[in-house]
This record gives C-alpha cells, sequence and structure tokens, in this order.
C-alpha cells in the first residue's frame, strides 16, 4: 500500500527500477533474454533477413552471423529508411530521429528511433528515481526539475512521403521520461524547442535566460541535461546575474551525462556553482540510454534489461558483463534498431556491476584517463 510519504504513480516508478534491479542480480539471464527480444525484432527486416536472424538460436550465432558495424556500415542503410525503405533496417514505423552533435568526424548522425526504441529511452529516469526510492527523498518531488537539454525538434526530415521531427537526444529523452516521471521539467521541453535548434552562444544564452526567468522562483530540487551546459549555466548566472545556483535553489541532485569524468573532473566545479548536491552520471548517447549511476559510487551500472552489450578487447570479444575490474574495452551495443553496433567509446570495469566510459575510441584515451585520475587525485577509486 503507498504511504503518505510517497508520490502518486509510484507503481510506475517501482515498474521503472525493477527489471533494472533483477537483471543485475543476474546479467547472463538478462542479457540472452533481451537479444532473444532482439531477434524477434531483427528478423522482421530486410537487414536482419541478410544475416539469417531467424535462424539464431545463440549468444555465439548471433556474434557469428551479425557483423560488428559503425555507423558508416549503417549509414547506407539509414538512408533507404529516410527514403521509405522502413523494413530495410526496422520492424515497425519511424516516429522520430535523433541526431548527433557532430562528435564523429564533425558530421551529424541521424539515427530513426521507433516506438519500442523510445519506451527503451524512459531509462534516463532510472538515476534520479533510485536516488529518490533508496534514501527516502520523496521530497524531490515537491520541486521541479531545472530543464538544461539541448532542443528535441531542430528541423523536420522527410521519410517517404512523410515528414518527421529530428533534434538532439537528451532534449527527446527529457521530452519523453517526463510524461513517465512525477516531477515537472522547467522551462517544458516545448518551450526549450520554440526558441529553435540554433547553437551559437547567443542561442545557449537566449535558453539560459529562459530557465533562469522561468526558474527563479520555483523551488528547484533536480537539475538535468548535459554536464558542460550545467557549467555553462552556472558561469551564465554569475556573468549576467551575480548569482550561482547555489544562491538561488537548494538543488537535491544532479543528473548528468555526455562527458567522462563528471564525478571526478568536473565535481568540485559543479559542486562550487550548485551547493552540496548528490552527482549522479547517466551514461547514454543517441543510439540509446546505457546505463546510470545506482549509488554514491562513482561509476554507472548497465541497463541489461533493455540492450545487449559486448566489449572488444585486447583479448577479444566479451560479453560486458565478463570484463575483469581494471579491463578496458570498446563498447559494442545492440538496440531495437541497431545490432552490434560500435558505439565509438572506450569502457573501464571497475567491481561488478560498476563502469566507466573513460572517453572516445582514440590511442590516447587510456593515458588521459589516467592523467585525470591522478590530476583530480581519484585514482580509479569508486
Amino acid at each position: 500500500m503507498m504511504t503518505a510519504s510517497m508520490p502518486d504513480g509510484n507503481e510506475r516508478v517501482t515498474a521503472l527500477l525493477q527489471p533494472w534491479q533483477k537483471a543485475l542480480n543476474n546479467p547472463a539471464q538478462a542479457q540472452l533474454e533481451v537479444l532473444q527480444a532482439f531477434l524477434q525484432i531483427y528478423r522482421q527486416t530486410e537487414y536482419g533477413k541478410l544475416h539469417e536472424a531467424a535462424r539464431i538460436s545463440s549468444i555465439d550465432e548471433f556474434q557469428q552471423r551479425f557483423p560488428i558495424s559503425t555507423y558508416e556500415d549503417y549509414k547506407p542503410w539509414i538512408e533507404r529508411v529516410m527514403k521509405g525503405e522502413t523494413e530495410a533496417l526496422l520492424s515497425e514505423p519511424v516516429v522520430g530521429w535523433a541526431i548527433t552533435r557532430g562528435t564523429t568526424k564533425g558530421e551529424t548522425k541521424f539515427i530513426p528511433m521507433t516506438s519500442t526504441d523510445l519506451k527503451s529511452r524512459i531509462s534516463a529516469s532510472r538515476a534520479m528515481l533510485n536516488y529518490v526510492v533508496s534514501g527516502n527523498h520523496y521530497d524531490l518531488f515537491q520541486g521541479v526539475n531545472l530543464n538544461l537539454n539541448f532542443p528535441s525538434m531542430v528541423g523536420k526530415i522527410k521519410v517517404g512521403e512523410r515528414e518527421l521531427e529530428y533534434g538532439y537526444s537528451s532534449g527527446i529523452y527529457t521530452k519523453y521520461v517526463s510524461t513517465y516521471t512525477p516531477i515537472r521539467s522547467v522551462p517544458a521541453q516545448e518551450e526549450i524547442d520554440r526558441l529553435g535548434g540554433g547553437k551559437t552562444i547567443r542561442d545557449w544564452e537566449r535558453r539560459f535566460e529562459l530557465a533562469y526567468e522561468m526558474c527563479k522562483d520555483q523551488k528547484v530540487s533536480l537539475v538535468g541535461g548535459v554536464a558542460p551546459t550545467a557549467l555553462d549555466f552556472g558561469r551564465y548566472l554569475k556573468a549576467k546575474h551575480k548569482v550561482y545556483p547555489k544562491d538561488l535553489w537548494k538543488v537535491q541532485i544532479m543528473t548528468l551525462g555526455s562527458v567522462p569524468g563528471i564525478n571526478t573532473r568536473l565535481a568540485s566545479a559543479l559542486k562550487a556553482m550548485y551547493g552540496k548536491v548528490a552527482i549522479r552520471e547517466i551514461y547514454g548517447a543517441t543510439e540509446g540510454m546505457f546505463g546510470q549511476q545506482m549509488d554514491n559510487r562513482r561509476a554507472w551500472v548497465p541497463n541489461y534489461d533493455l540492450f545487449f552489450f559486448e566489449v572488444q578487447t585486447s583479448t577479444g570479444i566479451k560479453l560486458l558483463y565478463d570484463m575483469q575490474p581494471g579491463e578496458n574495452g570498446k563498447l559494442i551495443v545492440s538496440t531495437p534498431v541497431l545490432a552490434r553496433y560500435k558505439i565509438g567509446d572506450i569502457i573501464r570495469t571497475y567491481r561488478a556491476p560498476y563502469f566507466r566510459c573513460i572517453g572516445r575510441d582514440k590511442w590516447w584515451t587510456g593515458l588521459k584517463y589516467l592523467w585525470d585520475e591522478f590530476s583530480s587525485l581519484n585514482l580509479g577509486r569508486l
């Protein structure tokens, strides 16, 4: 029975958290179930039929028949979907498009989203919800979420005879997740979208001023968004209004993503601006929301119930849960849209079930990670 201190919709909160926690207790079973569900999707597509998805009954067979693929490999298939050939890559209609901010060779990537795919992105709320439930912080829901995300609608793209919106994944996550969680985002994502999709300093100043004006008299208990943007917003408030966020609000928690080192390299600057907040990292990309921080340990844990994870290591391909503490590898993710997608991130393993993304797939990433750990006096500690 729901207690007086618990918010309406507690069953929905439980429904979002329990599958994640159950999967962490038995990742092998969870990953097998996820793969089986994905194979049912893949066998309905031309790409899946090409790789004989209908004949696959094990993880080994999946790895033998489906190649590890990059965005460049998938690009011709995505372009066919853009022309209206949905069944080339998808088992259901496109409901929208997520775009990157140009981190892959300066190129903007377009990733189609389906209803099944979009539902998995609700997991962006898990870090915040677990903080509330595990620490009995239900008063957080009496405040609002200071929304510092990118626009969810930048423009429109023609798919066959239809025009569909495209935007940045962080804004799309917020727009969709807001309908499933008991806290209101201010500004609403639609209000941010109305300011346009520009990326200039002036564009961001308009968004920051909107956030300030709409939240200055509100009780802000949560800050969600991209970590560098949260820092930029703090600097903007100080320069324009002579205050830091901590002078206006008593924020309980920040759920942030987009860059490595949020809890180590950036933590001091974030707390200097926002006060004594709990920082929770969200690990995701345009292609999906793959994990989030579960507790005070400064690393994220995977959504084993939503995606299928492999890692390319110096000793070969492994499943993510088979990684050993201290081991690095290149992440390969299977989603409802993309099978065995090499996302371009390097993952470092701590004790189960904790991981960090330490950077992009570059030769110097490991060295930079070690330097950042040394300079921040973190030295690999959780």
